[in-house]
């Protein structure tokens, strides 16, 4: 089965993979506060809904020996599979053995952005992915910037270049697609 282009693509869990970029102690402590508890809120809401629905979960560490581990908040929720991909560059894309971490299952195009900083890494990455053929979405409110205005211009210029701009709760829900399907009271749960 390959994935319809539609106007509007929606997030379905069979194809899709959730990517944390780089959401790094050090690193987090420089973000705007209350866009980084927003985005580790729900960073680990997506998570957890990605654990429930057998949806791969991939991360990186940008520098860990400068910037951190993986946040102790969010590193807890991981799955017990998920080794970070240690990188330098900003681009995911051009970081070694990265593209090994991307699920092998063939059906799975979509990657589901979150993290860290929103104008740098989670830019240059979609930016990867979507010349690697990815349908790429980022979560708006699971992603930060040091400053308000990089984050919102990072945005804006995904939006712009055919990256698809939603929400965690948004990407939740299309991954179940209906509120009959048998683990939708545990996803559902996360965001009320």
């Amino acid at each position: 089965m390959s994935i319809h282009q539609a106007p509007m693509p929606l997030c379905q869990s069979q194809f899709s993979q959730l990517l944390i970029i780089d959401a790094q102690e050090r690193l987090a402590a420089a973000m705007d506060q209350h866009l980084r508890a927003e985005a580790e809120g729900n960073i680990n809401r997506l998570i957890q809904a990605a654990k429930i629905l057998d949806i791969p979960v991939i991360a990186t560490e940008h520098n860990p020996a400068g910037l951190g581990k993986t946040i102790e908040g969010i590193r807890e929720h991981l799955p017990t599979e998920v080794v970070a991909t240690e990188k330098t560059c900003f681009s995911c894309c051009t970081a070694s053995g990265f593209e090994r971490n991307l699920t092998s299952e063939p059906q799975r195009k979509q990657v589901v952005l979150v993290g860290m900083e929103a104008h740098i890494c989670i830019v240059q990455t979609a930016s990867g992915l979507q010349r690697w053929g990815y349908q790429v979405f980022v979560a708006a409110d699971a992603i930060c910037s040091r400053h308000t205005h990089h984050r919102d211009n990072a945005l804006e210029r995904m939006r712009h270049c055919g990256i698809h701009v939603t929400n965690a709760e948004s990407v939740a829900f299309e991954w179940l697609g209906d509120s009959n399907h048998e683990r939708f009271r545990p996803v559902w749960q996360l965001f009320k």
